[in-house]
């Protein structure tokens, strides 16, 4: 409850291994958020709480393998905060600026991943933030969107990377 305080009151409670956007509960009552805590407490599951950031529909999602962007894309969100495509959302691909590029490759570098989906999203300040890094994105979206054969990306890596060790 400290933490809902200290992030103002509204909250994305967000399960440490989910995808497509489900189970993501955004939560702005205060009641709500203590039987909701409360209840996932009970369960030995691990609170993920992030601050909600007004943000303009949109997100977007950078591939990143082995310290290159090799795919991105905006999501678009329908009729909910989520952009997630699997939750209705649309995307587009689009070329990452140089500054969202540096930001993707400097979180995925932070958490010590290989492969990631960087999510990044303009607040109401104008500045980026990092929503998430998923260490096993999905490409459902991104492969038909962008026309990048991710599994094939990660297995040419996985190659170039053998082929240095053996």
């Amino acid at each position: 409850m400290i933490a809902f305080a200290d992030l103002g009151g509204d909250v994305v409670v967000k399960p440490i291994f989910g995808s497509e956007g489900r189970g993501m509960v955004r939560i702005t009552d205060e009641e709500i958020a203590w039987r909701t805590f409360r209840t996932l407490e009970r369960t030995d599951c691990a609170l993920y709480l992030q601050q909600f950031i007004r943000h303009p529909g949109w997100d977007l999602r950078v591939f990143v393998i082995a310290g290159r962007v090799r795919a991105a894309m905006k999501r678009h969100a329908c009729d909910d905060w989520r952009t997630n495509v699997a939750q209705g959302g649309r995307a587009e691909a689009v070329a990452v600026s140089p500054e969202e590029e540096r930001l993707a490759l400097r979180a995925a570098a932070a958490c010590g991943v290989v492969v990631a989906g960087v999510d990044l999203m303009p607040g109401p300040n104008g500045v980026w933030y990092v929503i998430e890094v998923n260490a096993v994105p999905g490409w459902r979206a991104l492969a038909p969107v962008t026309g990048v054969d991710v599994a094939d990306e990660i297995v040419r890596h996985l190659e170039e990377t053998i082929g240095h060790h053996a």
